[in-house]
């Protein structure tokens, strides 16, 4: 049995500059002439969080916001990859929000599986990194005051 599940890939896959910008133009075209499609809208928005840069992703997320709450059908999409779009810009914590909902949704959809596995390590990743710097923190703190009675002591 695999270890990894299907669909992780798409949380690191980017589009290129040139598959962004034929989206961008479109979704400005459309806003030029004050109707945007659903699906131009959410085809932006999904570039736009797959983009390395976190302004993009900033951008995505809040189209996706939009879209969810103006479009019931598209909610399912909107969900995922508004987990995606926190997850890339480090907020773990909204991420598992937003797929947690879609999980209650769909138990077994192996995109927000996988995803939930990728914010899982993520987020134990950050806690041992977070432990790491408080012990150091505490360390450093143990060490200056040993010295400082060291030296009180000697006076």
């Amino acid at each position: 049995m695999p270890t990894e599940l299907p669909y992780a890939a798409d949380a690191e896959v980017s589009l290129s500059y040139d598959e962004l910008e034929v989206l961008r133009l479109q979704y400005q075209k459309e806003l030029s002439q004050s109707h945007v499609t659903t699906q131009t809208k959410f085809n932006y928005a999904w570039g736009l969080v797959k983009s390395p840069m976190r302004e993009h992703q900033a951008e995505g997320v809040r189209l996706l916001q939009e879209l969810y709450r103006a479009e019931p059908s598209r909610r399912r999409e909107c969900l995922y990859y508004l987990s995606l779009g926190h997850y890339k810009m480090g907020n773990y914590d909204e991420a598992k929000r937003f797929n947690s909902l879609l999980m209650e949704k769909e138990p077994t959809n192996l995109q927000a599986q996988s995803l939930a596995s990728l914010i899982d390590q993520r987020i134990t990743k950050e806690g041992y990194i977070g432990m790491a710097i408080a012990g150091g923190a505490a360390a450093l703190g143990t060490i200056l005051l040993a010295s400082l009675i060291r030296r009180a002591t000697r006076k």
